[in-house]
């Protein structure tokens, strides 16, 4: 049996998805825009922009967008194009709904049965074995 066929399907198998997961941004760094330039682009947009750094060769923003999201989105640095974008409550809402739902029907926990402001009526009892 001649397996050359098959080691040479299966490595460009390997090369070829690899090459599709990348998400870098790949420009190169003399035809990069600077960052401010970036930061006042998105500001007239109505984005609240609270840092821009460089992370895996693109612009990485964390901010506000217009709607008032919290986001991060990657920017290529020498378009300016937007790679990707992502909504920073996004993977906490599914959660929290699910959590928020599993308390109401359950003992309240240690924050709850605790009073405001520090004030503890009785003294505490502690068991010693």
């Amino acid at each position: 049996m001649n397996i050359k066929p098959i080691v040479i399907s299966l490595s460009l198998l390997l090369v070829g998805g690899s090459a599709l997961a990348d998400d870098d941004c790949d420009d190169p760094v003399a035809q990069w825009q600077p960052r401010e330039k970036l930061r006042k682009q998105l500001e007239t947009e109505g984005w609240t922009v609270f840092r821009i750094k460089v992370d895996d060769g693109c612009y990485e923003v964390k901010g506000t967008d217009p709607k008032g999201n919290r986001v991060e989105a990657e920017y290529s640095p020498a378009t300016f194009e937007l790679m990707e974008m992502e909504r920073e409550d996004d993977d906490d809402d599914d959660d929290d709904d699910h959590r928020g739902k599993a308390r109401s029907n359950s003992e309240p926990t240690n924050a709850e049965r605790v009073p405001r402001k520090g004030i503890v009526k009785g003294r505490p009892s502690v068991t010693v074995e």
